[in-house]
């Protein structure tokens, strides 16, 4: 009433406004997140469009070109070029008549409206009760995440087929109600895909037995067809080649996903490789289908298909890259009890289906294994082992929440800018966190890499230009040490021992021994500094970009001694093989510097004693006199590493806000309250 006397209208108009302020966030979020799905649509056609014909649509071109295997009189396999069943081939016949350049523009779009329905059909098999924000927002997620996947971007440049099958097994099991009609329409995936027969077990053990049936005579009754029309490249196909075994690229390359490839690449072969391979995909098969039933019983219908297809994908002999596009609706299944380590399935899932595998893991020959087949074991993952919560149990809606740190009071009202970025007393996942630093990396180093201004020879011209303009502003500031200081370490052996060393091994084994240790025992800490460097790289990045210098040893008339590479042949615009591992110009700003001056800021304000907090310092103290000594970075690099640290935690505090005091105020996590979609709102069907 007291309310009402004030403000002259009712209490409930509050609760009104507030419930309207969720709609039209949602409204924009979901208008933003179509407008995210239409560009990267449109890149990918720019993209495949915008390359010259003949390294565009490459496989489209070998079936229905002018030369392509379609239109010979022989056998569609005398090639080994076309790897689809008899019944594609016969499908595709009727292309080689359309015009070569509107074949290549329909095919594209396509490709992109079968991309588009599928999305759509994933968003609508989620399983239920959902909110009405996952409702409103599903279908564009789903195309977005469709559009930047490996499979799809793989199928749209290669001219392929492989979306189809996928998304007539989802239209029979999620759109058509008649069990002939979906039947039909696996059984046609089937014929197209022949591993997609494991759809009729999933089927058949959830009750859909007469779909099950119709599914393997659909399949029967096209495959037929196709035999009566092509006996020999039927027998070819089925009985030759073993339902297209040996067809294609080599087994062994490492685009066949399957468990046969990698088998192969392993170095096993013959009868040995051969029954590991029945062994090991029969059992797979048989422990996916099971799952799959479970799962599907569960009512995570969408999650039990996404499991029998990469129980598919790993029985199959050849599994090209443009067909596992079975890994990615698994992302829909929750793992994890507690909120903060419900993200690591899905990232994982994501990161994988759309990052090649040399981001994932690093380039070590102990890991090539795990990298180079990395998306199979995605796919054997997902299929037996991965623990998917089911929806009776108590964590699956409810997980435990996670705990926030008291917010600390800030003296301007916009910070934060992005409140939902709240400081976290408890640890966060530690397998997410290590594999984004691994990416997060990753990115840095291409990023680091591809500016050089496209190749070394001018990226070189140009750095050198910007390495003398670096020089007179530092002679016009009298700070023009690096000549002397070099000459004068490389005099005294145990000095540059020393400084080489602390260059080489330092600039990586203090940055992650102190998240490490703020990991274990000071986690709201760690966020804030993990997010400070990471803040401070981005903007390095864009130095890198935009000024690429030339470091004072690769000045050819300076005169400073490289201590650490060795000499490098200036006759060589690439300086030998050094250009080929890393970009030699991103030298402004020192990410040496940069990196150390961090772990000596945020050690001196966490540390508890003096002592350390000046022992803290000193790092930064010996790097720069490191990377000058040894000619690696001007003086005004390091000046351009401190502006980029002051940035990073700059713009982590307009971000994310003040740092947490103590890590023992916390409150529980309390989520924002949305609206859930009721039975009879038609944004839930």
């Amino acid at each position: 009433m007291a309310n009402a006397e004030h403000s002259g209208r009712p209490t409930e108009a509050f609760g009104s406004t507030a419930a309207d302020t969720v709609r039209a966030r949602l409204r924009v979020a979901r208008l933003g997140l179509w407008l995210v799905a239409a560009v990267l649509a449109v890149r990918q056609v720019a993209v495949v469009l915008g390359t010259p014909r003949g390294e565009r649509l490459t496989d489209l071109e070998t079936w229905v070109g002018p030369n392509g295997v379609l239109h010979v009189k022989g056998s569609l396999y005398d090639s080994t070029l076309f790897t689809g069943t008899p019944f594609g081939g016969l499908v595709l016949k009727p292309l080689t008549r359309a015009a070569e350049q509107a074949l290549g523009w329909g095919w594209t779009f396509g490709t992109l409206l079968l991309v588009a329905a599928l999305g759509l059909v994933v968003a609508r098999a989620l399983p239920q009760p959902v909110s009405r924000r996952t409702a409103l927002l599903a279908a564009p997620v789903a195309i977005s995440l469709l559009m930047l996947s490996l499979p799809v971007r793989n199928t749209l440049w290669l001219g392929q087929t492989s979306i189809i099958p996928v998304l007539l097994v989802l239209l029979g099991c999620f759109v058509v109600r008649d069990w002939r009609a979906a039947g039909a329409l696996i059984g046609l995936a089937a014929a197209l895909q022949p591993t997609v027969l494991l759809f009729a077990a999933l089927l058949w053990f959830t009750g859909r037995r007469r779909a099950a049936a119709a599914t393997g005579a659909s399949f029967a009754a096209v495959t037929a067809l196709a035999w009566a029309a092509m006996p020999h490249d039927s027998y070819t196909y089925w009985v030759h080649h073993m339902a297209g075994v040996g067809l294609g690229g080599e087994a062994d390359a490492l685009a066949n996903q399957s468990l046969h490839g990698a088998l192969l690449r392993l170095g096993l072969s013959g009868p040995l490789e051969i029954g590991l391979f029945l062994s090991l995909g029969a059992a797979v098969a048989v422990l996916g289908v099971r799952r799959s039933v479970r799962y599907a019983r569960d009512g995570q219908l969408l999650l039990a298909v996404a499991l029998t297809g990469c129980a598919a994908i790993v029985v199959s002999p050849t599994t090209w890259q443009h067909q596992l596009l079975w890994v990615l609706p698994a992302v829909v299944g929750r793992v994890g009890k507690r909120a903060s380590d419900r993200y690591v399935w899905p990232v994982a899932v994501i990161l994988v289906m759309t990052l090649p595998a040399k981001m994932m893991l690093p380039n070590m020959a102990a890991l090539y294994p795990l990298r180079d087949n990395a998306v199979l074991l995605a796919a054997v993952a997902a299929a037996t082992v991965v623990p998917f919560l089911p929806r009776t149990s108590p964590y699956y809606r409810r997980p435990v929440p996670t705990e926030y740190a008291r917010p600390v009071p800030t003296r301007w009202k916009h910070v934060p800018l992005l409140p939902f970025l709240k400081r976290v007393p408890t640890r966060p996942n530690l397998l997410l966190e290590l594999l984004l630093i691994r990416v997060t990396y990753a990115a840095y180093q291409q990023v680091r890499l591809g500016a050089t201004g496209g190749t070394n020879t001018g990226g070189r011209a140009r750095a050198e230009e910007h390495g003398r303009q670096v020089l007179d502003i530092e002679r016009f500031l009298h700070i023009d040490i690096e000549h002397w200081a070099n000459h004068a370490v490389v005099k005294v052996g145990w000095l540059r021992d020393f400084f080489d060393f602390y260059y080489e091994s330092f600039h990586f084994v203090v940055p992650l021994s102190v998240l490490a240790v703020l990991y274990w025992r000071r986690p709201v800490d760690y966020r804030w500094a993990r997010s400070s460097l990471g803040f401070a790289t981005l903007l390095a990045l864009v130095g890198f970009w935009l000024y690429p210098l030339a470091p004072p040893r690769l000045m050819p008339d300076l005169g400073v001694i490289d201590t650490v590479h060795g000499a490098q042949d200036f006759s060589k615009p690439d300086y030998g093989t050094l250009t080929a591992l890393t970009n030699q110009y991103a030298a402004m700003p020192s990410l040496h510097f940069g990196w150390s001056l961090w772990c000596g800021l945020v050690i001196a304000i966490v540390a508890p004693k003096w002592w350390m907090k000046a022992l803290g310092l000193l790092h930064p103290f010996f790097t720069v006199s490191a990377i000058v000594a040894t000619g690696n970075h001007w003086v005004l690099d390091a000046v351009g590493g401190a502006a980029v640290v002051v940035g990073g935690f700059g713009l982590s505090y307009v971000l994310m806000g003040p740092r947490a005091r103590s890590a023992t105020a916390t409150a529980g996590a309390v989520e924002p309250a949305v609206p859930e979609v009721s039975e009879r709102d038609p944004a839930s069907r």
